[in-house]
């Protein structure tokens, strides 16, 4: 039995869909940021990370993308949990070109480090692109860079320092 003080959301999370224009270098990219392979598939839409398969006409329509699209994909994950991505290579389409930070809509997804200098040092001696050095955030309540996957998907890094937030968090 529930207890009816307690509040359910409708809805849990989930994963997080990034479109990619290759799936062996964007599975390369993500490994670099810790992530690793999950499952080599999307099996609810049909696709492997295998051989590009036509996508049946009801993922077609789900996603609304047309009949003629193509693809495959991975499930990757960091850690043992949440985030998942899910990366999907899409053929027969024509993608847009990404978003970026001053546009509307998800326009990046933010990773948390315990120390991000070392870490944008390790990314940038892999070859990862960054948009800059981190920089401190408003009254220094976390360091902030952001980096650039394959095909433009922004990430944020993000260093938090909690013992600062107390303002902001007793409300």
């Amino acid at each position: 039995m529930t207890n009816p003080t307690e509040t359910t959301a409708p809805l849990a999370r989930g994963h997080i869909n990034i479109n990619v224009s290759n799936l062996e270098r964007s599975i390369e990219f993500y490994e670099k940021l810790g992530f690793e392979v999950f499952l080599p598939a999307i099996p609810y839409l049909g696709l492997t990370a295998g051989d590009v398969v036509p996508v049946s006409t009801s993922t077609s329509t789900a996603l609304g993308v047309p009949p003629s699209t193509q693809g495959r994909a991975c499930i990757m994950q960091l850690g043992d949990g949440f985030p998942k991505l899910d990366l999907t290579e899409f053929s027969r389409v024509t993608p847009a070109a990404p978003l970026a930070n001053a546009d509307h809509g998800l326009v990046r997804i933010c990773l948390v480090s315990e120390d991000l200098a070392e870490e944008v040092a390790r990314l940038k001696a892999g070859g990862v692109e960054l948009l800059s050095d981190p920089q401190p955030g408003h009254e220094q309540l976390g360091d902030v860079a952001v980096c650039r996957a394959p095909d433009g998907t922004l990430i944020e890094l993000l260093q938090v320092y909690l013992d600062r937030w107390g303002p902001y968090l007793s409300g």
